[in-house]
């Protein structure tokens, strides 16, 4: 089953609108306007990191550079109802260039639903029970998985975690990602593409 809809269109325009309120607060020295900015996107900044990075202490500690990155840099930030996705570029970004210095596992292990990767893809390694007998093949399966993720262009891997996983609007992640919806598409059917041509082994089983 697919997850619901990442946020509605009535949903996202009232979150922009006060995103607005609170940038422009905390560039006027309210700071917790500020603290009530990262409240608001916390858990999807450390969860869109974690899947770049695939391992949650370094998520957390992306996203908090990523934060003070942002406070800094706020008051360049041209449409103010744009932080959400302003904010999640930082985060992206930051991943990405921490995953070219460390080049830690991308792990799809809580992916959840019909993210349009192979099934065998989605679901593995979602902490279901596993008989012992398959143990060993549910980790060897777990470890081509990465190792596909690894291999994809970044540009791909980003397009397929912020659209496929995090179920993301495509429009909003053409934001994040600064090029265009048709680009956006193009980038996720060229994952799915290649995922599904390095795991047909593990779909045809």
């Amino acid at each position: 089953m697919s997850k619901a809809k990442y946020i509605s269109d009535e949903a996202r325009d009232r979150e922009r609108k006060q995103d607005a309120v609170d940038v422009v607060a905390t560039l006027d020295g309210r700071l917790e306007a500020f603290d009530k900015l990262i409240g608001r996107y916390q858990r999807r900044a450390v969860s869109v990191s974690y899947r770049l990075l695939g391992n949650i202490q370094d998520a957390q500690d992306v996203c908090q550079k990523a934060f003070v990155k942002s406070f800094k840099s706020l008051a360049t930030l041209k449409d103010q109802e744009l932080f959400g996705p302003w904010l999640m570029r930082i985060v992206s970004n930051l991943s990405l260039n921490y995953r070219r210095d460390r080049k830690p596992h991308l792990s799809l292990a809580t992916a959840e639903g019909d993210s349009g990767v192979p099934e065998a893809v989605a679901s593995a390694g979602q902490g279901n029970s596993v008989e012992p007998s398959s143990a060993m093949e549910t980790e060897e399966s777990e470890s081509a998985i990465r190792s596909a993720m690894d291999e994809l262009p970044e540009k791909q891997r980003m397009a397929l975690v912020l659209f496929a996983i995090e179920k993301m609007p495509q429009k909003e992640v053409a934001e994040i990602m600064e090029c265009s919806v048709e680009m956006v598409k193009w980038n996720v059917f060229q994952a799915r593409k290649t995922l599904k041509q390095a795991l047909a082994h593990l779909i045809e089983e």
